[in-house]
């Protein structure tokens, strides 16, 4: 029987017209800083994938700065400047702030000077959304863009962080969002590249898949592929629900993302439950993909309240517009056999 994948969170698979863009700009030779025809030509993917990008996010207006990626993007906007922010926020996110506002039971975090915090728009583990006030100086936006009907303009933030494998697109690439005339030191130095905010010859062929990525995944929001998705989220915890009472649906009493289900049992350890269900044939998750192999509980649960029992008894299940009616089945009747067998050794 075929694998089935449902860690869309951690990376979505590569979309086909995201390949064909990439394919097609292994083609054009130029670097985008010459003036000659070939270097134009690179120019041009790269201003159009912006403009893509740019599109998608309802960033019209705003600067884009091609960078490596979310945590790149992170470390640019948030590095020496003492913001706030929670325990819940990402890793990479979580190493350059003071983690002192509160969340409570729900994953919502109270931001109480907005300039001077960062807020992710939507957690990665969890799903739960936040509601962003206006004026926050940081929005980790990696995990709504193209889930949710979000953008740039509408948040009132300084800076946003994106990433394009959580579209569909190549990993490692992403951008930061910047509201226009933005004051912004550059960490990378050297020949003044990205408006001079990040120095290096762009990633061409990576900025090239983005730019497809985004402009595919405002087209599948548009068309309601997340509002199924958000069906088959419901199908899945009702099933799990009925067989398994005891089960915590984290976040669920909150707005959370449409493919996003965190769930846990306590006492049945969550790394235990992914290798489970990777032999079973599901790819899943316990908590971040950037903090999977580490031995400790999910400091977002624990930020939550919940004790170490639960927060080390949580997996990730987490969709996308390419999961099957048949793979929701098969991943609830190999879980819930598995919670079965749990039962009974823990009697």
């Amino acid at each position: 029987m075929s694998r089935a994948y449902l860690d869309w969170n951690a990376t979505a698979p590569l979309r086909p017209e995201v390949r064909d863009a990439m394919i097609a700009a292994m083609d054009v030779v130029g670097n985008p800083s010459s003036v000659h025809a070939e270097g134009r030509a690179a120019k041009g993917l790269v201003e159009a994938a912006r403009a893509q990008v740019a599109a998608a996010f309802g960033a019209e207006g705003a600067d884009i700065v091609f960078v490596s990626g979310a945590t790149e993007a992170a470390a640019l906007a948030c590095a020496g400047r003492g913001l706030l922010g929670a325990d819940v926020e990402h890793d990479a996110v979580a190493a350059w702030i003071d983690p002192a506002l509160p969340v409570d039971g729900q994953g919502r975090v109270t931001v109480t000077d907005p300039a001077a915090s960062v807020l992710q728009a939507a957690n990665s583990e969890t799903g739960v959304v936040q509601d962003l006030p206006q004026g926050l100086a940081v929005v980790d936006a990696t995990q709504v863009f193209g889930k949710l009907p979000v953008a740039f303009n509408w948040m009132g933030c300084e800076m946003a962080l994106v990433s394009a494998h959580k579209l569909g697109g190549p990993k490692g690439i992403g951008a930061l969002v910047m509201r226009r005339g933005t004051d912004l030191a550059a960490q990378i130095r050297g020949g003044g590249q990205e408006m001079g905010r990040r120095s290096g010859t762009e990633n061409v062929i990576g900025i090239a898949g983005f730019g497809a990525a985004a402009e595919a995944a405002a087209r599948d929001l548009a068309d309601g592929a997340w509002e199924r998705v958000e069906k088959l989220r419901t199908v899945l915890e009702k099933t799990i629900e009925a067989s398994a009472e005891e089960t915590i649906f984290v976040g669920k009493g909150a707005q959370r993302l449409p493919n996003t289900s965190c769930l846990a049992v306590p006492g049945w350890k969550g790394e235990t439950q992914v290798m489970q269900m990777d032999l079973a044939g599901f790819a899943i998750s316990a908590g971040s993909a950037c903090s999977s192999g580490k031995v400790r509980s999910s400091r977002v649960l624990r930020a939550m309240g919940y004790d170490e029992a639960t927060a080390s008894g949580a997996i990730r299940v987490s969709l996308g517009p390419a999961t099957t009616e048949d793979e929701v089945s098969r991943f609830c009747d190999a879980w819930i056999a598995k919670y079965r067998r749990h039962r009974t050794r823990a009697a």
